[in-house]
């Protein structure tokens, strides 16, 4: 049983120039900017607000996740299961360059050839808020890693369907904070820079 102070935390990369002009990055490492550096220090300040408890710290395998969870002063472990949304076919193109080809194009509505798809993607969520949750009851969990793999977990984790990410904001260097009303799922704060 959790208790209502416990906490997991998303922390998305700070800004990469792929982020910045809008090109779906996955499994290509791109650094941080200038800027995203400094979106990652202030999303340290803003962690270490939140007084956590003993947090455990994971974070995506990309450079963007580690350097971020370095820059915000956190300890990291790196994890797989962070990765963001592989876009197969569509990595490194625009969505508007996406939908020339496929009109109305979302990673969350359509697919992606060569790529993920929803219905893993609500999977591989589940699996790492399961495990998130089970760290609760003596630690508070922070997770590092992307756009729309921190999407699907708020979905998931207010109990939607992964295609209903498409409805939360997640800025880079952004924090949000997933926690518990009366023992019921709440995200408590979401894309706070």
């Amino acid at each position: 049983m959790t208790t209502a102070d416990a906490r997991i935390v998303l922390l998305r990369h700070g800004e990469t120039e792929w982020a910045r002009t809008g090109r779906h990055t996955s499994h290509t490492d791109v650094p941080l900017t200038a800027n995203g550096e400094q979106q990652a220090r202030a999303a340290g300040a803003q962690v270490a607000s939140l007084a956590l408890r003993d947090p455990v710290v994971l974070t995506s395998p990309r450079l963007r996740g580690t350097r971020t969870a370095e820059l915000a002063g956190l300890t990291a472990v790196r994890w797989d299961a962070l990765a963001e949304w592989d876009y197969g076919d569509y990595e490194g193109l625009t969505t508007p360059e996406i939908r020339e080809r496929v009109p109305g194009w979302t990673v969350f509505t359509h697919p992606c050839p060569g790529g993920e798809s929803a219905e893993s993607v609500q999977a591989r969520a589940d699996m790492v808020l399961a495990i998130a949750e089970s760290r609760l009851d003596e630690r508070d969990v922070v997770l590092v890693g992307h756009g729309h793999f921190s999407r699907a977990l708020l979905a998931r984790w207010a109990g939607l369907p992964v295609h209903e990410g498409r409805r939360f904001a997640v800025s880079p260097g952004s924090v949000s904070v997933l926690g518990f009303e009366h023992g019921t799922h709440q995200i408590v704060t979401l894309n706070v820079q």
